[in-house]
């Protein structure tokens, strides 16, 4: 069983920054991609942003050239640095993270709690 902790959400004026972290613990051999995905009430979850356990990333449109995402492996770790922010990034912030927990063992997803970011205009 995996477990995430998930920390750095809040409340921040238009133009400011946050920085997300998301911890995992628990049965890993290895971690394929983590991912940071996002769902405002009565919208789908959408992507925000990924990394694969090679360092490649993805982001959505919206985020791009704001937000990065990095990882600390030895730490199991991933991190979201989002800058410049906007009313419209105002979401729950999901951590995601795609879970290999033997060798040669087939991969799962597993999802953190979620953490509340809001974006005053």
């Amino acid at each position: 069983q995996v477990q995430l902790v998930e920390s750095g959400g809040g409340l921040v004026q238009a133009g400011g920054s946050l920085r997300l972290s998301c911890a995992a613990s628990g049965s890993i051999f290895s971690i394929v991609a983590m991912g940071w995905y996002r769902q405002d009430p009565g919208k789908q979850r959408e992507l925000v942003a990924e990394i694969t356990d090679g360092g490649s990333t993805n982001y959505a449109e919206s985020v791009k050239g704001r937000f990065t995402i990095s990882r600390d492996n030895a730490k199991k770790s991933m991190y979201l640095q989002m800058n410049s922010l906007k009313p419209e990034d105002t979401a729950v912030y999901y951590c995601n993270i795609k879970i290999r927990p033997a060798p040669g063992s087939s991969w799962y997803t597993s999802w953190g709690q979620g953490t509340q970011v809001t974006v005053s205009s």
